[in-house]
């Protein structure tokens, strides 16, 4: 396992402490709060949609650092969801109408449940979606990942794989030295399965994340680069790619403040705030859910430990979609990552 020479701390301060939430709404960057800025345009407050996709992170372990990573994983994390919790998930999909599972980390795989969570998941929503992120990397670390490809295919898995350029150099610079070859190795596995072939029902989709403080292009556009580069330089095929804005949240929070350049990112994703991105951010129709079964209302509060707020269960074994829905959403600074630009989501930019 290689980790970027800069990397070698994991655990950033502000995590440690808690205080993450504290610098983004105290730090004065003369711009003014999410509440506010959501009342000014007409969108507040923030409430859901219903209940669509369940979004499970089973664990902060992982075996890469990553220079963007809001979830602050890596090989030193010991935050395993326990297979009690994925039950409790299990329970929750098959009393409600949630019809999509999305499986995240650090890295899922690294979980040695994973296995038995998607094949059950599998029998209660037949019909239904199974998103897994992959770091890629994972895939070919060690023989114990390898079976994963086949896995996926059998159960029907779609792919979301982090890809955050489409050059060597960009993407070990953000990943790691030596990241992007290993990269393209489980690429070319997945395609070998059938992923992200042409016409094939399987999706291998790719996330493109910015390589410091600035908007993603266009995600049409920068599609169309990836698939061309790609399929050139190394005969890979994917379904499509998601474009997702660098939240200042965790790692990448750490390094704004190190860098000073906290206020200036803050400041450009407020300048391109977007009312209409609002309407379709994940966090009115997913359920976001800890490692510990802890409910959030996204990825993101998940990461500062923002909970729901009342009256949303706490946790995953409380479910209660209709309480769930009754929920005002919680809000704060790192929401401008979302609604800059085109705005950003787990499954791309949203307009």
């Amino acid at each position: 396992m290689t980790i970027h020479p800069s990397l070698h701390k994991r655990k950033n301060p502000l995590a440690e402490s808690g205080e993450q939430i504290r610098v983004l709404e105290k730090t004065d960057c003369s711009i003014p709060s999410f509440g506010s800025k959501l009342a000014e345009t007409g969108n507040g407050p923030l409430r859901p949609d219903g209940s669509a996709i369940l979004q499970v992170n089973i664990g902060y372990r992982c075996n890469l650092l990553c220079r963007h990573c809001h979830v602050d994983g890596g090989p030193d994390r010991s935050e395993t969801m326990s297979r009690e919790t994925m039950q409790h998930c299990l329970d929750a999909l098959s009393k409600s109408r949630i019809q999509t599972l999305d499986i995240t980390g650090g890295a899922p795989e690294m979980n040695p449940d994973l296995p038995w969570f998607i094949r059950e998941a599998r029998k209660i929503m037949p019909e239904g979606e199974i998103l897994v992120r992959t770091n890629l990397v994972i895939l070919v670390s060690g023989e114990e990942y390898r079976h994963f490809p086949e896995l996926f295919r059998e159960n029907r898995v779609s792919l979301i794989a982090s890809l955050p350029c489409y050059t060597r150099e960009n993407v070990d610079a953000q990943r790691g030295k030596g990241v992007f070859d290993r990269s393209i190795e489980a690429l070319r596995m997945l395609n070998a399965t059938g992923y992200g072939k042409d016409g094939s029902p399987l999706q291998l989709n790719l996330v493109f994340n910015p390589g410091g403080p600035s908007l993603p292009g266009a995600q049409q556009a920068l599609e169309a680069d990836y698939k061309s580069r790609l399929r050139q330089e190394f005969g890979i095929e994917f379904s499509h790619l998601y474009t997702i804005t660098n939240m200042p949240v965790s790692r990448f929070l750490e390094s704004l403040l190190e860098e000073g350049g906290f206020c200036r990112y803050m400041n450009l994703l407020e300048s391109h705030f977007n009312p209409e991105a609002v309407k379709n951010l994940m966090c009115r129709n997913t359920v976001s859910v800890g490692w510990d079964g802890a409910l959030y209302d996204c990825d993101f509060n998940q990461m500062l430990k923002l909970p729901m707020r009342e009256p949303a269960p706490r946790t995953i074994s409380d479910f209660d979609e209709a309480l769930l829905h009754d929920r005002a959403i919680a809000i704060g600074q790192h929401c401008y990552g979302c609604t800059a630009g085109a705005g950003s989501s787990c499954q791309g930019c949203l307009l």
